[in-house]
């Protein structure tokens, strides 16, 4: 277990998936102590549950948030805007924390609206970061400076990889990351059927199909290559590759996966609505 210099006070408000996702993760890499480290959620009693174990407290989000210097909006899309009201209104921004939101669909004029003075960044993180293999795209907004990206990038870091882009790509981020794990766990169960009807027993076939995933996914990584290449070198003349392709190719698979990513980017843009 690596251990890291400790991040400035951070409120994780908001306590589901990812925000206990982030909280065993900062922990675990010394990026944050109990003491540095603090939760807030709407009902504290229900998070106490899964905050106890990490000695953390569960406090109101308004209590969480008071001197932390830096805030990490965890909660839903349409709870943004209700969340900053709050805070704003309890004087907990008063300081003008640095406020990361991984809320989908949400753009950093909205939270500057609602967060006047404070340096805002915007995250979008995926399921897998639950396991430490998730990657989590950021972005500058209003007030953002390096060093404020940069303890961005350390507070994801723990979760898996971590790119930055500019906020325009932030929905198609949503698209292909954050939507993405749903469009491979189909390729992979479709992938594991074809086994099965071949009489290959099913855990046996889902296995087997999630390791060829991860290899390819983690070849393609190591060298760089574009993955019409990495495709050619399994594609032998008259082999059994290329009828297999040929036979995705008759479902037009690259137009619907390529539309899935598109349409789950548009749905991203309008969730804040």
């Amino acid at each position: 277990m690596s251990h890291d210099t400790c991040l400035p006070a951070t409120a994780l408000l908001g306590f589901g998936t990812m925000g206990r996702a982030l909280a065993t993760g900062l922990l675990a890499r010394g990026l944050a102590t109990p003491k540095t480290l603090r939760v807030g959620a709407r009902r504290p009693d229900v998070a106490r549950a899964h905050a106890e174990p990490l000695d953390l407290m569960a406090l109101h989000p308004e209590e969480a948030a008071c001197g932390a210097e830096v805030l990490v909006l965890a909660v839903k899309p349409r709870d943004v805007e209700g969340l900053l009201q709050r805070l704003k209104g309890s004087g907990a921004l008063d300081h003008h924390p640095l406020v990361v939101s991984i809320a989908a669909g949400v753009r950093t004029a909205s939270l500057a609206d609602q967060a006047p003075g404070c340096a805002l960044v915007r995250a979008m993180p995926n399921t897998p970061c639950a396991i430490g293999k998730g990657v989590t795209v950021v972005c500058a907004g209003p007030g953002a400076e390096a060093a404020h990206l940069e303890i961005a990038k350390r507070i994801f870091g723990c979760l898996g990889a971590v790119m930055e882009l500019d906020e325009k790509h932030m929905d198609t981020v949503t698209g292909l990351g954050g939507s993405g794990p749903a469009f491979i766990y189909l390729v992979l169960e479709a992938m594991a059927e074809g086994a099965v009807m071949r009489g290959m027993p099913r855990a046996v076939a889902l296995e087997l199909a999630a390791h060829v995933a991860l290899g390819a996914s983690e070849m393609l990584l190591a060298t760089g290559r574009h993955p019409a290449s990495l495709r050619d070198d399994v594609t032998t003349p008259a082999g059994c590759t290329i009828a297999g392709l040929l036979a995705l190719e008759d479902g037009r698979i690259r137009s619907v996966l390529a539309r899935g990513v598109e349409t789950a980017a548009k749905v991203a843009g309008d969730l804040a609505s």
